[in-house]
C-alpha cells in the first residue's frame, strides 16, 4: 500500500476520521441530524494480550484552544513522550478526551529523532502548552500516523500479529482539533490523554502504515440559499483565510488530481486512486463533517472481481470509528481504490451548529463548517 500519490499528501486530515462497516449506525432524525458529541465515559479497555503492556500519557497542564483568523477551529499540536528505549510496537490506543464538547478528532503521528527536536523547538517557542498545526504534524518530512479518535470510537485494536513499528526513542505528536462553534464553549478548557498498548519488539509483530484516500467537495448553497460565500471563489478564499494558503489550495489540488482539473458541482463527488504496492487491508474508515449522508470505499469498481471495502449509506458523525474489515483484502499494483462520498447543504439549516452561519459554498476545508470526504484504510505491505 502507498500514501495518497496526489500532490495533497499532507492533507492527513485532517479532521477526524472514520464509520463502521458492517451494519451502519441509523441516520440521524431529520429533526435534529447530528447534534453533537455525545460525551459519555468510555468503556473499559480489552485485556491485553500476550506481549502487550498499557502506557498512559496526557497533557501536563489544561490547554484553552483559541481559534485564529475569526473562524471557530483551533487545531493545536502536543509532544508526547511514550518513553520508548527498545524497538516496540503499537499495538492499540484509547484515547480519552477530557472535554468531548470541544474535541473535535485526535491524529498521532510518529517522529523520528530529527523531527521531534523540531517539534520541541515549536513548543518552546509558542506560548502555552502546544502549537498550532492546521493539518498535520507541524514538522518537516513525512510523519507515519499511527492512532486516532473521532466521535463514537472506543479503544481502537490493531489485528493480532500486527502493529505500528516504534523503533527506540520514538515520540509522538498528539494533533488535536478543537472545535468552538456550539455556544458556550469559549474559554473552555481541555486536558485530554490516551492509552496505548504497547508490545515488546521482541513480539516478531508485522508493521502496519496509515493509508489516506481523499475526494474532492463541490456542493453547492442548496435553493433558496444566497449570499457572497455561495460563490466558489470567495468561499475557497475564505478557507484560505482561516488556515493559510496551503489549506485554500488544497481543493485545487484534489481537483486537478481526481477530475483532471474540472469542477462538476454536485451533492456526490468520487476520486479514483492506484495502488503502487501490494499489501493487504485489514481495516477502514470514512470521514466527513456534518454536512455528511453516505460514504463508499470500493476497490477496482465496475471491473471483474471488485470489491466493496466499505459501504455507510447512513452517516452518523456522532458514530466514527477505525474497525476491522470482516475479511482482510489483498491489493497489488494496478489496483484502483475509488471513494465516493455524498454531502447535503439543506442539513445546514437543520443543524443547531451551523445554523448561525452564513450560507457558504463547501469544498474541502480543516474546519468543522467546512467538509471532507476522506476514506482511512489500515494496511501491512507484503
Amino acid at each position: 500500500m502507498h500514501r495518497l500519490l496526489l500532490p495533497v499528501a499532507a492533507l492527513l486530515l485532517v479532521a477526524a476520521c472514520g464509520t463502521t462497516t458492517g451494519t451502519p449506525a441509523a441516520a440521524p432524525a431529520v429533526s435534529n441530524p447530528h447534534t453533537g458529541h455525545s460525551p459519555g465515559s468510555a468503556p473499559p479497555p480489552a485485556p491485553l494480550r500476550d506481549g502487550e503492556r498499557f502506557v498512559d500519557l496526557a497533557l501536563p497542564q489544561p490547554y484553552t484552544p483559541q481559534a485564529p483568523n475569526g473562524g471557530t477551529d483551533d487545531y493545536r499540536c502536543f509532544l508526547v513522550d511514550p518513553g520508548l528505549s527498545a524497538t516496540s510496537y503499537l499495538t492499540g490506543s484509547r484515547f480519552l478526551p477530557q472535554n468531548a464538547a470541544i474535541v473535535h478528532h485526535a491524529i498521532f503521528y510518529r517522529l523520528d529523532p530529527k523531527q521531534a527536536t523540531e517539534a520541541a523547538e515549536a513548543d518552546a517557542r509558542t506560548p502555552g502548552e502546544g502549537w498550532t498545526c492546521f493539518g498535520d504534524a507541524g514538522v518537516q518530512g513525512q510523519t507515519a500516523w499511527v492512532a486516532h479518535w473521532a466521535p463514537g470510537a472506543g479503544e481502537t485494536l490493531m489485528p493480532a500479529g500486527y502493529g505500528f513499528s516504534m523503533p527506540p526513542g520514538s515520540k509522538l505528536v498528539m494533533q488535536v482539533h478543537y472545535n468552538l462553534l456550539e455556544t458556550g464553549t469559549a474559554g473552555q478548557t481541555d486536558r485530554s490523554g490516551i492509552q496505548l498498548r504497547v508490545a515488546g519488539g521482541t513480539s516478531s509483530l508485522k508493521g502496519l502504515t496509515t493509508d489516506l484516500f481523499p475526494a474532492p467537495i463541490e456542493l453547492p448553497c442548496a435553493p433558496g440559499e444566497s449570499g457572497p460565500l455561495c460563490d466558489r471563489d470567495a468561499a475557497i478564499a475564505d478557507v484560505g483565510s482561516r488556515f493559510g494558503a496551503d489549506a485554500g489550495q488544497q481543493e485545487g489540488q484534489l481537483i486537478q488530481g481526481c477530475s483532471g482539473g474540472k469542477v462538476r458541482p454536485g451533492d456526490t463527488q468520487h476520486c479514483d486512486q492506484p495502488i503502487q504496492k501490494p499489501g493487504t487491508i485489514y481495516m477502514a474508515a470514512g470521514h466527513m463533517h456534518l454536512l455528511g449522508r453516505a460514504i463508499k470505499i470500493e476497490l477496482n469498481p465496475g471491473k471483474p472481481g471488485a470489491q466493496t471495502i466499505l459501504d455507510v449509506p447512513q452517516y452518523n458523525f456522532d458514530n466514527q470509528a477505525l474497525v476491522p474489515l470482516p475479511k482482510p483484502i489483498a491489493v497489488k499494483p494496478g489496483d484502483t481504490v475509488r471513494v465516493t462520498c455524498t454531502h447535503d447543504a439543506k442539513l445546514r439549516k437543520l443543524l443547531p451548529q451551523l445554523q448561525k452561519l452564513p450560507p457558504r459554498y463547501v469544498v474541502w476545508g480543516e474546519g468543522t463548517s467546512d467538509e471532507m470526504c476522506l476514506g482511512i484504510l489500515v494496511a501491512a505491505p507484503a
